[in-house]
């Protein structure tokens, strides 16, 4: 059955029950994320075209922070404004908040329960699934000829076998786009030929490459302006640590250190947890090691983005802090959310006008459909990162292959891709698979 064709923004309400929707089954991590909102908002929906989310999702790809949030900002701000940035970002975080808010009091109190690990546990081979599948329709849509695919190779090479950070190798990206535009400018307006064979369906789509940016463009007294209110809604949980909270200088050490790993996070979640989980446990002792690590897979079965794992970070804090208080580790845990999000909401309200300038012009065209060519590479090395833990669970040369969780994750592949199946469903039906491995492999 053939999707209705809309023409006509969707209403403010329509537009939020898709983000409340979003923050529960964005599962998946970003590559997951992103598959989600391309399927609902490109595919189905039609709300935006393919050029504009694709352009979208290139420069949330170079801002610190999660790219997915700030994409779906920057997608609810298209749509409606400042209060469809708002609704759209924090939708995207808090239902993962709440579930990892209620994880965090199941683990401390009573501690690895062996059935709710089985379920969270089966969700994992139907996460690889849902990359596997986004990295082929991110694969489709971003790379148009040689150089497109040989940047997707070299991203994963430099990534999987050195190690690279992601920051390094965008910074690799567009030295490369700088020089083949001045030695071989074909190869950029390739993509531009390719994208132009279907410029005539732009119109199709409520928000398309000709679309005007709400507001009146950038203007420097509304970024000063945007900066002051931003600056005190930074300000305003110092205020409530001084007069309700004991102990000032813990929650200002977690507020400043917190708010300088939002703009540190370019690259994405892996990049910014090792340096997280290095200070946290080393230098602050705020949890153990081994209190982090099951701070990330708690993280990796929730909704939203895995740096949701840093207010699993901030919880630990406040309840070992705090002689045990389920009270102080749920103050840590909200504050912590607070100060790693607040940055992407300015980020995004505050740059852009400025990036829907930049919609239509060639070179800056050029170089960020490189940039989406390497995240394919990039997203490529963490379906192995990922997959071969969830396949090999005690180590590839250590251990043989988990023949339940191979089937389960083909499986899933078939239920998405031939019968189409809502992730929902397909939730429901991996934590009863979970369930049913457990049972087998206790």
């Amino acid at each position: 059955m053939e999707e209705q064709i809309i023409t006509q923004k969707p209403a403010f309400r329509e537009a939020l029950k898709f983000w409340f929707k979003l923050g529960w089954i964005s599962f998946g991590g970003t590559a997951g994320h992103i598959a989600i909102m391309h399927d609902y908002l490109v595919d189905r929906k039609k709300w935006i075209s393919n050029s504009k989310f694709l352009h979208a999702l290139n420069h949330c790809m170079i801002l610190p922070g999660p790219e997915a949030q700030q994409l779906s900002i920057y997608i609810g701000w298209l749509l409606h404004g400042r209060k469809g940035g708002l609704a759209a970002g924090i939708l995207f975080v808090l239902p993962s908040m709440f579930i990892l808010l209620g994880l965090s009091i199941i683990y401390v109190l009573f501690g690895n329960i062996p059935w709710v690990t089985a379920m969270f546990a089966g969700l994992k081979p139907a996460v690889i699934a849902l990359i596997l599948i986004a990295m082929f329709r991110i694969g489709q849509k971003a790379l148009h000829g040689p150089l497109h695919y040989g940047v997707a190779a070299l991203a994963f090479v430099c990534i999987f076998f050195f190690n690279i950070s992601l920051l390094a190798i965008i910074g690799g990206v567009v030295v490369i786009g700088v020089v083949t535009r001045m030695i071989w400018p074909a190869a950029l307006q390739h993509q531009e030929k390719n994208t132009a064979t279907t410029g005539d369906e732009e119109h199709t789509y409520v928000l398309n490459k000709n679309t005007v940016s709400p507001g009146e463009g950038f203007q420097a007294r509304r970024l000063l302006k945007l900066l002051g209110i931003a600056f005190i809604a930074w300000l305003l949980p110092f205020g409530l640590f001084l007069l309700f909270f004991s102990d000032f200088t813990f929650w200002k050490n977690m507020g400043l250190f917190f708010t300088q790993t939002a703009f540190v996070t370019v690259g994405g979640s892996y990049t910014v947890l090792p340096y997280v989980a290095q200070y946290s446990v080393t230098k602050l002792h705020w949890l153990s090691k081994l209190q982090m690590i099951d701070g990330f897979a708690l993280a990796e079965t929730t909704p939203g983005p895995l740096i949701i794992v840093l207010s699993f970070v901030g919880f630990m804090a406040g309840y070992n802090h705090f002689g045990g208080s389920l009270w102080m580790g749920a103050a840590g845990l909200l504050a912590t959310t607070y100060f790693t999000f607040l940055p992407c909401f300015l980020m995004i309200f505050a740059g852009a006008p400025l990036i829907e300038k930049t919609h239509g012009i060639d070179i800056i065209e050029g170089i960020l459909g490189l940039i989406t060519a390497a995240v394919v590479g990039v997203i490529l090395n963490l379906t192995l990162y990922l997959g071969k833990d969830v396949i090999f669970p005690g180590g590839i040369l250590f251990s043989k292959p988990d023949i339940l969780a191979l089937v389960w994750m083909i499986v899933s592949l078939v239920l998405m891709l031939r019968f189409k199946m809502n992730i929902l469903y397909l939730i429901g039906l991996s934590v009863l698979y979970g369930v049913f491995h457990y049972l087998l492999y206790p």
